[in-house]
């Protein structure tokens, strides 16, 4: 029987989880979230027990942790409108407040899965030397090899990067310290059902760039392009990822005291890419031609996420190391997840 602590578990990438998981008559699963409403289904599963409440503070944590044999936390603030706007809550609760649970798992002997973010990498070497795109080994991102190359402290968008990169050094210190056993993970664009929230709807702000997309072809809006959509970026099928932690627990002598990458970097577009991707995808789904025509508006970060955001330029990573030690590669293509991810989100909102 395996005894999993999910801290999260009721939000985008937890939900996936818990669905895949709680399948396994032979899996226990302690979960933790502000909210259950992405989760509703499992509430009433023999299997599963639910836990609300500011975990920090919690007088059981320790116990509830000691039942467990592995801790998966997924707990974190995500959204890109705060890193600059309320940059001391996301080095809170990035850090500050997340040390906490890796030190109960060094003192408790637990395996300590942590999901990181693939903008510990900041910008590529490509960005800071100029070079151009032409030689992979200047923007292709190795967990062993790439530097973190943040930028500078008035640019307040690195204050979540920075908050996560001090919290891998702090569990790699732990690691060889006090023996903990740790997996730490850098997504790399998950995308599925259930993403985020979409502003006016079930919550407020600006969430991610999927999210904020789908948001504006529900409304028949124009779609933003911060800085023109030149960024590029991967997506990987939310699925996937949780299939590669399935493959983790299952292995734990090749995935303990490892960083994996997880993206699928066949599925790499621009910004402005993705907005006429999920433009076609919304057409295609609804057999209306009309969506095709939306505008692409350019606004600047500073417009639309306000002062102290930069963004980086590429993110491509190298999936070498799950392949090799995971048997794990990611195969769904960018229009089938648009498309699943659409569906979704037009069906729950009426569209």
């Amino acid at each position: 029987m395996s005894r999993i602590a999910l801290l999260g578990c009721g939000g985008f990438i937890g939900s996936h989880f818990l669905d895949a998981f709680l399948l396994d008559p032979d899996v226990r699963i302690e979960g933790w979230d502000w909210t259950p409403a992405k989760i509703l289904p499992h509430l009433t599963n023999p299997n599963f027990r639910f836990h609300s409440g500011d975990i920090y503070s919690q007088p059981d944590l320790e116990a509830l942790l000691s039942r467990c044999d592995v801790v998966v936390s997924l707990a974190a603030i995500c959204n890109p409108s705060q890193y600059n706007t309320k940059a001391l809550d996301v080095i809170d609760s990035n850090f500050i407040q997340a040390r906490k649970i890796a030190d109960l798992c060094a003192k408790l002997g637990k395996w300590l899965i942590q999901f990181s973010t693939s903008e510990v990498y900041g910008q590529t070497l490509a960005h800071w030397t100029g070079a151009g795109d032409s030689n992979p080994a200047l923007y292709e991102m190795g967990e062993e090899e790439t530097p973190l190359l943040l930028g500078p402290i008035a640019s307040q968008r690195w204050s979540y990067a920075c908050a996560k990169q001090l919290l891998e050094r702090y569990v790699y210190a732990l690691h060889k310290e006090k023996g903990l056993y740790f997996t730490l993970i850098r997504p790399f664009n998950f995308l599925g059902p259930r993403m985020d929230f979409l502003p006016g709807r079930d919550g407020d702000g600006l969430p991610r760039v999927l999210a904020c997309f789908t948001s504006s072809l529900l409304d028949r809006k124009p779609l933003p392009l911060v800085d023109g959509g030149g960024a590029r970026r991967t997506f990987l099928a939310v699925e996937e990822a949780v299939a590669a932690l399935r493959l983790m627990l299952e292995r734990p002598g090749l995935a303990r005291n490892q960083i994996f990458n997880l993206g699928n970097p066949a599925n790499e577009t621009t910004i402005r890419g993705l907005a006429e991707s999920m433009r076609k995808a919304a057409a295609d789904l609804t057999g209306d031609a009309t969506y095709l025509s939306l505008p692409l508006v350019d606004v600047t970060a500073e417009e639309f996420y306000g002062e102290g955001y930069a963004d980086s330029d590429r993110r491509m990573p190298r999936i070498d190391k799950a392949l090799r030690l995971l048997d794990w590669e990611p195969r769904q293509g960018l229009p089938e997840i648009l498309h699943r991810t659409l569906e979704y989100a037009f069906r729950i909102h009426g569209r």
